[in-house]
């Protein structure tokens, strides 16, 4: 029995729907495997992320907290040796065994207009994706030329991001990279932050930038 030309036409549009699915599916699971691959390389590549050490982690670029216009003027340690710390300024917390003492800080240079002075030691290079504050000090008086072991009167030692109030060493993990201690003095158009010593470090940065017109920075080293 011959076939009509409707169901011929039929037949072909099948044949050809049914190779269509064909190529299709064949490129569905190309891709899906292709997926498959990726979705495991990226595990593995996570894998070796956590079983690798703390050498490994990336670095996150934080602002600095400082307009650009600022002043800039000279800071420098009679503790710091060679750009490192002395024993006696490393943290005695976290598996570090050292004196904890502020470093002492002297400063010249501040532009007219300062009113009073903030300080801060900031490690950029923690582990925790936004730094680590160590040191904030605020409401030193416009007078300063430095800090000393202790405080001078009126200024504020605010909490380090360990919670704790005042100076706090470095202490990096132990084989980690070299860290670098960013220590900065902020000249501030204003004699008061007015800001109680429990602030967070980061807010009270936040609400020192307004008012920064001149900035100190050294640099210090720290390694374990």
């Amino acid at each position: 029995m011959s076939r009509s030309p409707r169901t011929t036409t039929a037949t072909a549009a099948a044949t050809a729907a049914a190779a269509g699915w064909s190529r299709r599916s064949r490129a569905a699971a190309v891709l899906l495997s292709a997926a498959t691959t990726l979705t495991l390389l990226g595990a593995a590549d996570s894998s070796a992320q956590v079983r690798g050490t703390a050498k490994d982690f990336g670095r996150v670029s934080v602002r600095s907290g400082i307009p650009t216009d600022a002043k800039r003027f000279t800071v420098s340690s009679p503790d710091l040796v060679n750009g490192t710390f002395p024993q006696a300024s490393w943290a005695n917390a976290f598996g570090c065994d050292g004196g904890n003492q502020p470093l002492r800080l002297e400063w010249r240079g501040a532009p007219a207009g300062t009113r009073s002075f903030a300080v801060t030691m900031f490690d950029p290079d923690a582990p925790t994706g936004s730094g680590f504050w160590h040191w904030v000090v605020w409401d030193v008086p416009a007078g300063a030329t430095g800090l000393g072991r202790t405080l001078p009167a009126g200024a504020v030692a605010g909490t380090d991001d360990a919670g704790v109030q005042g100076y706090l060493g470095p202490c990096p993990p132990v084989g980690d990279r070299a860290h670098h201690y960013r220590i900065t003095v902020y000249a501030l158009d204003t004699p008061s932050l007015a800001q109680p010593a429990a602030t967070p470090a980061a807010v009270t940065a936040f609400g020192m930038s307004g008012h920064v017109i001149g900035y100190a920075q050294t640099t210090a080293l720290a390694a374990r």
